[in-house]
């Protein structure tokens, strides 16, 4: 083409050139974007179009040692709305209320707080058919999801063991948040294609399956679980007792068959939950044991090789003093001298005082840290507490008495036990668990095993020789055990309060095969006594025959089968006369 006249004929010559190769760009990324990428105009079109809804996963299911379910999951509905869609549909807010069991007015405040939101709980938890009844009413902007919520078929019973979890069904509390990553499911995803009100227009298919929790077997045995809490109870109202807890433990295996607490609650219903009811008292409650520390003392005693069981104490006039301090027995039977079991019988401060000061507190130290008290169980229960062991580079008389006789230092309801299992196990300490065990986890020597033997004979003594606890005792089973009362100390200030004690009682059974060792704490009786004797030792008793009944262990303390009679010989005269 000639330009005639054109001053810069290159100027136009130059723009055309560039409008041809815009052209040819544009006409060549429409071929490419149709041809070669067209997966960018699919994406973009399913970004307007395609939804992903999640597919909610259950929990894994939460069982006692023989399968009997402790936790499950049940599907619910959640029902939400779209509040700028709902907000078209005025005239459908009260019957929309009234399926969903609130408030009218208070449902309008609602949705008028919230009328530029696109996503709005209307209510969570609906049971399937509440969920269907208000999708039933087929109001605009009314949608529904399906998810899963925890039941606890034992209620209270296990309420502290196994905890709860949260409206998204995390857990909050006990097993359910200490195995969370092994009880969580993975949700899924479902494909479907909406236009752009929201509608939904084709369902196409699982994107990605949800893949469920794993199930969880714990070592708890729920037929002494409802024993346990049955006879806690009891045992609470009886006293007039403030609190109370008790655990069992498996001797050989380590495995916890049982924890009850009282007061207790209702995971199923929350809504007048009070804080205080919710503590697992057996393993975050610190308490100072008593006189149950004391065959631990013993232990101490006869490992040192300074003492023998024969070897007497005397403890008359059952006082000692030690600087500014008195030590008095409580009981003053026995006489003015006693052996090794009767101190034990006899629950003598003077006489483990006595021995403590021969062997020195570190020796008791030493080993009641070994049976584990003051150190952490391995549960990894949430807010369990470790207690306190306290140690001394040099320990005064007065430290190196109150340890022997169990002050000044504290521990768990579940510490004892298995300083208790440990005893009975001949000294041999088990990792404990809460999970139910193939096989039983590796034990270590802790005290030697001639010695355990020698106080667990000792401990069998203090349930059946005469002036023992003998309310502690089973029929048909030799038991051994110590009772422990121990004043409670002041919240904030030093010192103890006035009237307000603990009554204990550890032991285990049956003494000739230890299988199950048990622990009882009163909190506050208020009854006509408050000795661990009076007060714990029974319900040591009911719980420990029951459990051993249970667990079909055979007794070791039957009567003995009275004799054949000869049959009578017929007299002469017939059998007259």
């Amino acid at each position: 083409m000639k330009l005639d006249g054109a001053l810069y004929p290159w100027r136009f010559r130059l723009v055309i050139v560039l409008l041809l190769g815009m052209v040819a760009v544009i006409s060549w990324r429409i071929v490419d974007l149709h041809v070669f990428d067209h997966d960018f105009l699919k994406a973009h079109g399913d970004a307007r179009s395609v939804r992903h809804i999640p597919i909610p996963a259950h929990r894994g299911l939460i069982t006692d040692r023989n399968g009997e379910p402790l936790a499950v999951s049940t599907p619910v509905t959640t029902v939400w709305a779209n509040p700028k869609e709902l907000a078209a549909a005025r005239q459908h807010w009260p019957a929309l209320a009234v399926a969903l069991g609130q408030d009218p007015q208070v449902l309008s405040q609602k949705l008028g707080q919230n009328a530029e939101r696109e996503f709005l709980y209307l209510a969570r938890g609906l049971t399937p058919e509440q969920g269907e009844a208000v999708l039933a009413l087929k109001i605009p902007g009314v949608y529904s999801l399906e998810e899963f919520r925890r039941f606890y078929p034992a209620g209270e019973v296990t309420a502290h063991l196994i905890g709860f979890t949260d409206v998204d069904d995390r857990g909050r509390e006990g097993v359910e948040l200490a195995f969370d990553q092994w009880l969580a499911g993975v949700p899924g995803s479902r494909q479907v294609l909406k236009d752009r009100r929201g509608h939904l227009i084709k369902d196409v298919g699982v994107a990605r399956n949800a893949k469920p929790g794993k199930a969880l077997a714990l070592s708890i045995d729920l037929r002494l679980q409802y024993l346990a809490s049955r006879e806690l109870r009891n045992a609470l109202v009886e006293n007039k007792a403030k609190a109370g807890s008790l655990v069992i433990l498996d001797v050989q295996t380590g495995e916890v068959l049982a924890i009850a607490n009282q007061p207790t609650y209702n995971p199923n219903n929350r809504r007048n939950l009070q804080p205080a009811a919710m503590r697992n008292r057996a393993m975050i409650d610190v308490f100072e044991p008593g006189s149950t520390v004391k065959p631990i003392s013993m232990l101490a005693a006869l490992e040192s090789g300074r003492w023998k069981p024969s070897d007497t104490v005397e403890v008359y006039p059952h006082s000692l003093r030690i600087g500014r301090f008195t030590i008095r027995d409580v009981s003053r039977g026995g006489g003015p001298v006693l052996d090794l079991a009767g101190i034990l019988i006899r629950s003598s401060n003077v006489g483990i005082s006595k021995i403590a000061f021969d062997i020195g507190g570190e020796s008791i130290y030493r080993v009641m840290q070994q049976v584990g008290l003051g150190q952490d169980t391995g549960l990894g229960f949430p807010g369990e507490q470790v207690g306190n062991l306290p140690n001394h580079r040099k320990w005064p008389q007065a430290e190196t008495a109150t340890l022997s006789y169990g002050y000044g230092l504290s521990v768990t309801a579940i510490q004892l036990a298995h300083a208790y299992a440990t005893i009975a196990n001949n000294g041999r300490l088990v990792p404990l668990s809460l999970a139910r065990l193939d096989q039983p986890a590796n034990s270590t020597q802790v005290v030697p095993d001639e010695v355990a033997r020698t106080v667990q004979g000792m401990l069998q003594q203090v349930t059946e020789a005469p002036g023992g606890v003998y309310r502690a005792q089973v029929p048909g089973y030799h038991v051994a055990g110590k009772s422990g009362t121990a004043r409670k100390t002041s919240a904030g200030s030093k010192g103890y309060q006035q009237n307000a004690y603990r009554s204990l009682f550890a032991g285990f059974a049956p003494t000739n095969n230890p299988r199950l060792a048990a622990v009882v704490v009163i909190d506050e009786p208020g009854g006509e006594g408050y000795y661990g004797g009076l007060v714990s030792a029974p319900v040591f008793s009911k719980v420990m025959g029951g459990a051993l009944r249970l667990m079909n262990i055979a007794p070791d303390n039957l009567p003995p089968l009275p004799e054949a009679q000869p049959a009578a010989t017929l007299s002469g005269n017939g059998g007259r006369g």
